[in-house]
């Protein structure tokens, strides 16, 4: 193993603040890590990192050769990027995390023809619709839907999904079609939270400029989008979901749009990832064919 592969380790150990995990996303074995690490030190003559039974920190000159390394390694990667002039060569690792639904109904359709045209890459796919930590858990880039939490990743904007209010045909057999959002009090909700808390489940709709919400009984409450389309389907309350996952559903007639005056706000969608500067071109390139796969569910 050369001095920069033990960098490359180095860089995602410090990144991840553990052995197991870099070991896990690099594809090797936690041995072969405290290895490098160890050889790394010795060659340096430093110690870079502190360990302890709970974690692993930087030291003082980890934290300074982490900051050299890093900037070694992406310009390492862009020069040898530019050389390649056929996107069938590139190639390596891409760990890349998505929403559920979009994961499910947009992006692995799509992935196989991707894949054919790079075929020296592999993807390693999260989906979940759990916020993970783009930078500790060592993701390249992730796809957010929904308002952004103040972050230090690097934010592109795609668009918007609109929301459909939906129900099942048997749901509304048994209560009725509501008209207007006041109609609401005899209905039933499905509860989506991604955190489950006991709080109230809220209707929300746009009335000309002015957002409003209005509390619905909830039966359930659920945390994932499948659950959540499971549940509507099952007849179980009215959902407000992205229209790209509900479209099939809606055109078999085995989900019906409710209240299509009453959208709630559409959803923001964005493309979050580290940082701009050390941006292989890989992961520039997987990017760019993302944005254009969701483009067309998108609205302005």
């Amino acid at each position: 193993m050369d001095r920069t592969e033990r960098m490359r380790i180095f860089v995602r150990v410090a990144e991840l603040g553990s052995f197991t995990q870099a070991a896990d996303s690099l594809g090797l074995s936690k041995a072969g890590v405290s290895s490098a690490i160890r050889e790394l030190e010795g060659s340096l003559g430093a110690r870079l990192l502190q360990r302890t039974t709970r974690k692993v920190q930087m030291t003082p000159d980890g934290h300074l050769f982490y900051e050299r390394s890093r900037d070694m390694l992406a310009e390492l990667d862009e020069l040898q990027a530019m050389f390649q002039h056929d996107d069938a060569a590139l190639a390596g690792r891409l760990r890349v995390d998505l929403p559920i639904g979009a994961a499910r109904n947009i992006v692995i359709p799509a992935l196989p023809a991707f894949l054919r045209a790079h075929p020296r890459l592999r993807v390693e796919l999260s989906s979940t619709d759990r916020r993970v930590d783009a930078v500790r858990e060592g993701f390249d880039c992730v796809l957010r839907v929904g308002a952004l939490e103040n972050s230090s990743l690097v934010a592109r904007p795609l668009g918007h999904f609109e929301l459909v209010n939906c129900a099942s045909p048997d749901y509304l057999a048994r209560h009725g079609t509501p008209r207007t959002p006041a109609d609401l009090h005899a209905h039933w909700l499905v509860d989506y939270a991604p955190v489950l808390a006991d709080r109230p489940a809220l209707f929300e709709y746009m009335e000309g400029s002015t957002r409003r919400t209005c509390e619905v009984p909830a039966a359930l409450a659920v945390n994932n989008s499948d659950a959540y389309q499971a549940a509507c389907l099952a007849g179980l309350g009215i959902t407000q979901a992205p229209r790209a996952g509900m479209a099939d559903l809606l055109a078999q007639g085995r989900l019906v749009q409710v209240l299509a005056d009453y959208q709630a706000p559409p959803m923001p969608v964005t493309l979050l990832y580290p940082s701009r500067r050390h941006l292989s071109k890989r992961v520039r390139r997987f990017m760019d064919w993302l944005a254009e796969t969701v483009q067309p569910w998108l609205a302005p």
